[in-house]
């Protein structure tokens, strides 16, 4: 059972009750999720050891943040504690041609104004296999690139894995801060996720051909932008998720990982989503579980964009699957009949 450490940020999440409004009604549903975390609770539930770093204040709300992965078998002993706020993110989900909202209240959250000193990587990088982060953390400043950096390096230095979702936020950093500090990096990581905006986003490389928001999506050209990163960076693997947005409760989802050699294309799913934040991050817990055990690229392709299908279907940003699931419609299998 491989050890799989992440790193970010944890929010609590509050959003009104199914489709409505922000305060149509006077009820919220508080939860948790945040990149790296929903990558760790996919990987507890499917039996990895799987590490959450973060930093969260000492009051009850930091304590239940921790609460909630440890529900899932997260390892959550080294989060620091300290700090005055947790991030917050409301979500408004989006239903029909109505796209969903996401506000964040994050500024001065413990973690963004963590420093150094509150993480002994060397220490938390013992026995690992992998680490994983997203372009989110070192968006929130400059201590944060420094801290990645700090990771990056020390996780190197253990011979672990490194894979980054770019998960370009232009709320929370330019293009041009995200280019500087993600080329730095990106010179540690080997597996490199991206989408048909955050390359484009973050290092100016983009797919021939697509339309986001008019629904087109060239594949042919995701391979130039595949290989693109992989001779920048010297990545061993490049995965991209592909998603046509034909609205907010109908997407259509496949995903191409490249190992330097082939390029490998998922099978497409057509999703009537429930609830799609953590989509792209049960993506990445998906290709991070499969990597780490030994799945062909095309398996691994197969295995990751079948977990985030699943995601699409569960309320709340962490994807509550087993692997015999997962397998189960990457098998083939998603007719969605009732099992018996």
């Amino acid at each position: 059972m491989g050890k799989i450490v992440t790193f970010g940020e944890i929010m609590l999440r509050l959003a009104p009750n199914g489709y409505y409004r922000f305060f149509q009604d006077d009820q919220m549903q508080a939860t948790f999720g945040g990149g790296e975390a929903n990558v760790s609770v996919s990987l507890a539930n499917y039996g990895m050891d799987s590490v959450y770093v973060t930093k969260l204040p000492k009051h009850a709300i930091g304590q239940a943040a921790v609460n909630s992965l440890r529900y899932f078998g997260v390892d959550t002993s080294h989060i620091a504690r300290g700090g005055d706020r947790i991030g917050i993110y409301f979500l408004e989900k989006g239903a029909s041609q109505r796209g969903s909202v996401c506000i964040y209240d994050r500024a001065h959250s413990a973690i963004q104004e963590a420093s150094a000193s509150d993480f002994d990587w060397d220490k938390i990088f013992e026995g690992a296999d992998w680490f994983h982060f997203t372009g989110i953390t070192p968006a929130l400043g400059e201590n944060l690139v420094n801290i990645c950096l700090d990771a990056c390096k020390a996780a190197h230095a253990h011979g672990v894995k490194i894979s980054c979702d770019l998960n370009y936020r232009g709320k929370l950093w330019t293009r041009e801060q995200a280019r500087e500090a993600m080329t730095k990096l990106c010179e540690y990581v080997d597996v490199c996720i991206s989408n048909e905006e955050d390359a484009k986003d973050v290092f100016g490389i983009e797919a021939e051909g697509s339309d986001i928001t008019g629904g087109k999506l060239n594949t042919e050209g995701y391979k130039s932008v595949a290989k693109q990163l992989a001779d920048r960076f010297g990545f061993e693997k490049v995965a991209i998720t592909l998603r046509t947005s034909i609205s907010a409760n109908d997407n259509d989802w496949q995903g191409m990982l490249y190992d330097g050699k082939d390029y490998c294309f998922s099978k497409q799913y057509h999703l009537h989503i429930v609830d799609r934040v953590g989509g792209g991050d049960s993506f990445g817990g998906g290709l991070i579980y499969s990597l780490v055990n030994g799945y062909s690229t095309q398996d691994a392709i197969e295995f990751a964009v079948a977990a985030s299908a699943l995601k699409h279907s569960v309320e709340g940003d962490f994807n509550r699957v087993s692997v015999d699931e997962v397998k189960k419609l990457a098998g083939g299998d998603a007719s969605g009949r009732v099992q018996r």
